[in-house]
């Protein structure tokens, strides 16, 4: 593809590049740049690519697309106002617009993303027929052929490529968890969905953020690029949300509210939660099989964007009831014993309380609470979840999440702080040993509650990335157990 191909969607501010250059691919890292590559400079978090020009020449790249003229006399290239936007723009040109060729979802929020991109997918397969793509937290998919992923919102070029993967592989349909960073940082520029939603907003990211207005405006940029929007009217950042809105929306109360689209006649049990969906006069059962009263929320949000997609209410519910759970969100491992492991990804402060709220009504014994904080990231809401596990369970067992370069007795001492010193819990920084003590411990119709893990099968410590599978942790030590009692 000629350079003139790729930046007539960007505006440029200077050309000193040969516009007929033909242009092999696009990098925005250096490191990985071949002859006749279009080189981004992007300024980054933590580095800035203009530094790392000369490498790039020096490599063979074509051109490079920049904010500041080069330092090197000759060096080919195109300046424009903003990098990181034009990355996003250039990428989706170089892959022919894949977005425009697949009906988008976008689904933002603190909490609910997962599960509910999860559940919207199986919701357009079970009733359309569709091959549909999905961008999440825990894995990428191209119809039925999983991938491993790194962010929850892939950096714009790699985004694009997926995205081009998907149309490649027959994908009409891609539903994408969409970050607050990712929106801030321009990754989805360009895309367009016909359908975005939010499902809550409580505190997280406020060490990239700063203050939750500056995060809750960059969820509500979603719906500048959205054909229509739906919102969780129950959650106090709705109204926000609605305000800055630029296309049609519709809201949805998991309470009953006054909405939309609402959940009357919520049964909770220890494997599933049931409700009356109410759309204007029409009625319809649900039933879905993860456990916890904000299984409703994921619910309707998943309802919500079949309704948006023109999908009948009835076909939605009925799609729901035939889905299966999710790895890490509310996960019951397998013990065979008389209590009960719940694996959960809540690593916020207002999932953690969901979590153990939930567990808390069906638990027959004690409610224990083993959870960490990562390292790295905002350390205000450390004693938040520590007052937390101290208010909702029955006992807490304190640990690592991942402590990254932290010292992990600090992140520890700053969740503590958090907690009454009569609180009942102990601390136990090795989390597989954590894991242990807690099963070791246990009384009978105790119900365990694994926190922020959820999905990942790694922990990193001291910026190494080792393997730690949770499941595999509770399994092991259950064998070993039956072994020495046999």
């Amino acid at each position: 593809m000629k350079l003139r191909e790729l930046i007539g969607c960007i505006p440029v501010t200077a050309l000193k590049a040969d516009p007929d250059t033909e242009i092999r691919d696009i990098r925005y890292d250096s490191r990985a740049v071949e002859p006749g590559d279009l080189f981004v400079a992007v300024e980054g978090l933590r580095s800035d690519g203009h530094r790392f020009i000369p490498m790039a020449v020096e490599k063979g790249a074509a051109a490079v697309l920049c904010q500041r003229p080069p330092e090197k006399a000759g060096t080919a290239y195109v300046l424009t106002s903003d990098s990181r936007l034009a990355l996003a723009l250039v990428s989706a040109a170089y892959f022919g617009h894949p977005a425009e060729k697949m009906t988008m979802v976008g689904v933002t929020g603190t909490n609910g993303k997962t599960t509910s991109t999860i559940l919207i997918k199986h919701l357009l397969e079970d009733c359309l027929g569709a091959r549909v793509g999905l961008v999440g937290t825990i894995s990428n998919w191209i119809g039925d052929r999983e991938m491993p992923t790194e962010r929850t919102t892939p950096e714009s070029y790699d985004l694009q490529k997926l995205f081009y993967e998907m149309t490649q592989a027959g994908c009409t349909h891609c539903v994408m968890e969409v970050s607050s960073h990712a929106l801030a940082l321009d990754r989805v520029a360009g895309v367009r969905f016909q359908a975005g939603l939010f499902t809550n907003l409580t505190q997280d990211h406020l060490d990239f953020h700063k203050t939750m207005e500056s995060y809750a405006g960059a969820k509500a940029a979603l719906f500048s690029r959205c054909g229509r929007g739906a919102v969780n009217g129950d959650d106090p950042w709705a109204p926000f949300m609605l305000e800055r809105a630029r296309c049609p929306m519709m809201t949805f109360s998991p309470r009953g509210g006054e909405a939309d689209l609402r959940a009357e006649d919520v049964e909770l049990s220890a494997d599933a939660v049931a409700f009356t969906a109410v759309e204007g006069s029409e009625r319809v059962p649900v039933r879905l099989g993860i456990p916890g009263a904000f299984s409703v929320e994921n619910a309707l949000t998943a309802l919500a964007a079949g309704r948006m997609l023109g999908i009948g209410l009835g076909s939605c519910a009925a799609s729901l009831g035939r889905a299966a759970g999710v790895k890490g969100r509310v996960e019951v491992v397998p013990t065979g014993a008389d209590f009960t492991i719940v694996i959960d990804y809540a690593h916020t402060p207002d999932a953690l309380e969901k979590v153990l709220r939930a567990m808390k009504q069906v638990s027959a014994g004690r409610l224990v609470a083993l959870f960490g904080c990562g390292g790295d990231r905002d350390r205000t809401k450390r004693p938040l979840m520590g007052a937390i596990a101290a208010r909702e369970a029955d006992f807490s067992v304190v640990t690592s999440d991942n402590p990254r370069s932290e010292d992990p007795e600090a992140i520890i001492a700053d969740i503590l702080a958090g907690m009454p010193q009569n609180a009942p819990k102990t601390v136990i920084p090795d989390r597989p040993a954590a894991i242990r003590w807690a099963i070791d411990h246990h009384r009978p119709g105790d119900v365990i509650v694994l926190a922020g893990k959820g999905h990942e099968t790694y922990q990193e410590i001291g910026g190494v990335k080792r393997h730690l599978d949770e499941r595999e942790v509770v399994a092991d030590y259950m064998r070993k157990n039956e072994e020495t009692r046999t």
